[in-house]
């Protein structure tokens, strides 16, 4: 039987449901697709120059089927995949789409141990990943585990940026922590390096669930850093 080719919604929401149809945004110079695969609503992203059709793949969490079916219909030169963090519900796919794909894979050195292949490239804090005509900065935000890391995609000419933030940042606070000292380093590191540094416009793509903005979770770090988690 002929596989179905895979429906792209591009009245982009952020939204998303296990099983439910990918969505896209287009922004200035790229293309940002997102996809929710396995029980736990983990989210995939694919990234694509829109100049050269060079992409990149954020986290081969679940499902590699449609992972790589997504890859095959809708990234015509897909470059590298980036694993955002080392908990096992991030890569299930990963081992069988780099296989599938051929390409690099990449993650911070302090999670690369406990990934299932070994990545060809290490992402060190102020890396950046380019692919095609866009450039991906890596930002190290460690708590969460040891080696998370988040990419920020800035539009041509200074524009809003695209945050994707692995288990780092959600909407109503940051990922889950072991202990209180986890807490705040990884609160620290998002204040510091995400807060600080963009502004209120930039959008948050999390590794489970719907997207936010930092202005949206501005107002609330100071309640997050009382809670402590």
């Amino acid at each position: 039987m002929t596989e179905q080719p895979m429906v792209i919604e591009d009245s982009y929401t952020g939204h998303l449901s296990p099983g439910s149809a990918p969505q896209r945004r287009t922004v200035p110079g790229a293309t940002i697709t997102k996809m929710s695969v396995g029980p736990m609503d983990n989210n995939v992203y694919l990234v694509v120059c829109s100049a050269t059709g060079k992409s990149v793949l954020i986290d081969a969490a679940n499902e590699a089927d449609r992972v790589n079916q997504l890859i095959g219909e809708h990234a015509p030169s897909l470059d590298l995949i980036v694993t955002t963090h080392q908990h096992g519900d991030h890569w299930l796919a990963l081992e069988d789409v780099a296989a599938a794909t051929r390409v690099d894979t990449a993650a911070h050195p302090l999670d690369a141990d406990a990934l299932p292949v070994r990545p060809d490239r290490l992402l060190e804090d102020g890396d950046t990943v380019t692919v095609g005509e866009i450039t991906l900065d890596v930002i190290h935000l460690a708590g969460h585990t040891p080696g998370s890391v988040a990419l920020a995609l800035t539009e041509a000419g200074g524009g809003r940026t695209h945050l994707f933030t692995g288990d780092s940042l959600f909407p109503g606070g940051v990922g889950k922590t072991a202990d209180a000292g986890k807490f705040a380093s990884l609160l620290t590191d998002v204040e510091t390096k995400l807060f600080d540094r963009y502004g209120d416009d930039t959008v948050v793509y999390p590794g489970h669930g719907d997207d936010t903005t930092l202005g949206a979770e501005r107002p609330h770090l100071g309640e997050w850093r009382e809670r402590g988690w």
